[in-house]
């Protein structure tokens, strides 16, 4: 029974991993650009672009991700006509916008971890502000970042899963299909859905711990 479940299953749900693992890779590369954009921007001496930047942060941290998917892909062309061209496009975006919202707080915490004297003996070398942070203070800055990253990546990897609603042929949209032809085999066709989104993650969570231990490399405890 198990093995005729697999060998029914598992090829009808692998022909939505491109999709998956396309949409966490667009979605990573976003919200990582967007993390450090709104994490550096909330530390800048520019009120309006602190401003601008934490009111970001807020609305995506605030309202849930499938709001925010329904609103980029449904809303925004009938309130304001913009068109994102397709499901992939609004999916992607609206993953990397929530994550890079939450990773933000990682890129400005981090900056903000650095010891005081760090910028204070580059200060004493006469470095200006920007080469303080670009040689000092966020090189010493990423590698706290890096173990959060990778908790975050696992996260969006899950959240992609959300793309179904938007019709996108995920690997839970062919599980969706799987079912309504045969309610009889929700039970495993789920399953093995959680399966397949495990072995994906595996990689993610080896990444992870390796991202962990250099991040404590020199660290004094």
């Amino acid at each position: 029974m198990i093995i005729s479940n697999i060998i029914e299953i598992f090829p009808v749900l692998a022909k939505g991993i491109n999709v998956t693992i396309t949409v966490l890779i667009a979605s990573a590369i976003f919200g990582y650009l967007m993390a450090f954009i709104a994490g550096l921007c909330r530390l800048s001496n520019n009120i309006i672009l602190r401003g601008v930047t934490t009111f970001y942060v807020e609305i995506f941290r605030g309202t849930s991700l499938i709001v925010q998917l329904f609103w980029l892909f449904y809303a925004l062309p009938i309130l304001f006509g913009i068109n994102l061209g397709n499901e992939f496009w609004a999916g992607s975006l609206a993953i990397g916008l929530n994550y890079g919202a939450y990773m933000s707080e990682v890129v400005r915490s981090s900056i903000l971890s650095v010891a005081k004297g760090q910028s204070e003996a580059a200060t004493a070398l006469n470095m200006s502000r920007f080469q303080r942070m670009r040689l000092v203070i966020f090189p010493q800055a990423v590698r706290m970042m890096l173990p959060e990253f990778g908790n975050y990546l696992i996260q969006m990897l899950k959240a992609t899963s959300l793309v179904s609603l938007i019709s996108m042929h995920d690997i839970l949209y062919h599980g969706d299909l799987l079912r309504y032809s045969n309610i009889a085999m929700g039970g495993s066709v789920y399953f093995y859905v959680l399966v397949f989104f495990f072995i994906l993650a595996l990689p993610l969570i080896f990444l992870t711990r390796k991202m962990e231990k250099f991040s404590k490399k020199g660290v004094a405890n």
